[in-house]
């Protein structure tokens, strides 16, 4: 095993991913004090009680006046993430642009015709809020979801808005089914997205299972979170997704990964990737580096002096292939196929995961629950606490300074 390095800023991990960590239970979930794993494996429950808590609140008055001209959807990080899903849920032919906002306050032509749904884990985000509160200001219909007690909460009910409370677990990223529900009912309520009771308890159901095949104490020979995450160590990620909901996770994915484990990941949508930035795959990192690579090693060796990619493929197919999509899902499989076959013929190592399930969402939950374990799996193969990030902790300290005499 590697010895561990402490880095001056208080970093402290292994540079090199060490197998060996995932297959002690006990060693795993002593690396892991703030419970990131537990947290992760109660996206079911997530599920079930932030539906719970959304269906007691009365949602009515976003739908008094009709159709809206727009949603905005604000928030930042996971939060942020929340629009996207809703925007899936919708579907293409939404009569109503759902926009994410990602920065304080809202886009200046927001007014008395549309929705502002602001979102923050703990209801202290500044983005949150200051939707929130021009919001109110314009006249726009106003639903704030977030932590019960909290700053977002005594907004709302200044503005006589709908407050959707969010059982707090540290931090955000552990959250998304918990944020994710509630803007799914809002959306539901402004008639813009269909959600059945049966899509959401299927999806729970789903997020279990894979809480089951992922669990902690599962050897990574039958774990495909371990499998995942041994396979991307020491690599540099790229994520793609073949549709609109395969990118959604594939982004979810590269935030994940980013947060937990610390890793470089570029993520989006293939149809994109394929104007430009499938040439990663012939550049120094793809092809050119797989050139040097022993074809009787071991694939699952890893060359620790050289840096390679290593490409995810989230594929999803669509319910119903008859559907009139934006794009046909028939193009989007020859695009997932061809990249496949881009990447094999270069040598580039490629996972590619498929989505499962009768609805959107559960199609997405899917192509979740196993990435997000995976991104906790590859930090602690490195020795690294998957809640305790500092660069984070001193971003907010020297871009967010205590006034003088505090």
């Amino acid at each position: 095993m590697a010895a561990p390095r402490g880095g001056s800023a208080g970093v402290n991990g292994h540079r090199i991913a060490d197998e060996s960590l995932l297959n002690d239970e006990k060693s795993m979930l002593a690396n892991d004090p703030g419970g990131m794993l537990r947290a992760t494996a109660s996206a079911g429950a997530q599920v079930r009680e932030a539906a719970a808590l959304a269906s007691e609140v009365d949602l009515s008055m976003l739908a008094d006046e009709g159709r809206p001209r727009a949603v905005v959807v604000a928030g930042i990080g996971t939060a942020g993430l929340t629009g996207s899903i809703l925007s899936t849920v919708a579907g293409p032919r939404c009569p109503v642009p759902i926009i994410g906002h990602r920065s304080a306050g809202v886009p200046g032509w927001v007014g008395a015709a549309d929705v502002v749904i602001a979102v923050s884990a703990s209801g202290r985000s500044p983005e949150a809020l200051a939707a929130a509160e021009a919001a109110a200001r314009r006249g726009a219909r106003l639903v704030a979801i977030g932590n019960p007690g909290s700053d977002l909460e005594a907004l709302a009910e200044r503005a006589r808005a709908p407050f959707i409370g969010v059982p707090r677990r540290a931090p955000a990223r552990a959250t998304l089914w918990g944020l994710t529900i509630p803007v799914l009912f809002a959306g539901r309520a402004l008639g813009i997205a269909k959600l059945a009771e049966a899509d959401i308890a299927e999806t729970a159901t789903r997020l279990d299972a894979d809480a089951e095949r992922c669990r902690p104490g599962a050897d990574s020979f039958v774990n495909p979170a371990k499998e995942l995450a041994l396979g991307l160590a020491g690599s540099v990620p790229i994520v793609w997704g073949s549709s609109p909901l395969a990118t959604v996770a594939a982004r979810r994915f590269a935030d994940t990964l980013a947060a937990n484990a610390r890793y470089p990941v570029m993520a989006g949508a293939l149809g994109e990737a394929g104007r430009g930035r499938v040439g990663l795959l012939d550049g120094v990192f793809g092809g050119l580096a797989e050139t040097t690579r022993d074809i009787f090693a071991d694939p699952d060796d890893h060359d620790e002096t050289l840096t390679r990619l290593r490409l995810v493929v989230f594929r999803d197919g669509g319910l119903n292939p008859e559907d009139d999509a934006d794009e046909p899902v028939a193009v989007e499989e020859r695009r997932a196929d061809a990249i496949q076959t881009i990447a094999d013929r270069r040598g580039v190592r490629c996972d590619v995961l498929t989505a499962e399930g009768g609805s959107t969402l559960e199609r997405l939950a899917s192509l979740v629950a196993v990435p997000d374990y995976a991104s906790l799996y590859l930090a602690l193969a490195h020795g690294l606490d998957p809640m305790a990030v500092p660069a984070i902790s001193e971003m907010k300290e020297l871009a967010n300074p205590l006034p003088e005499g505090l």
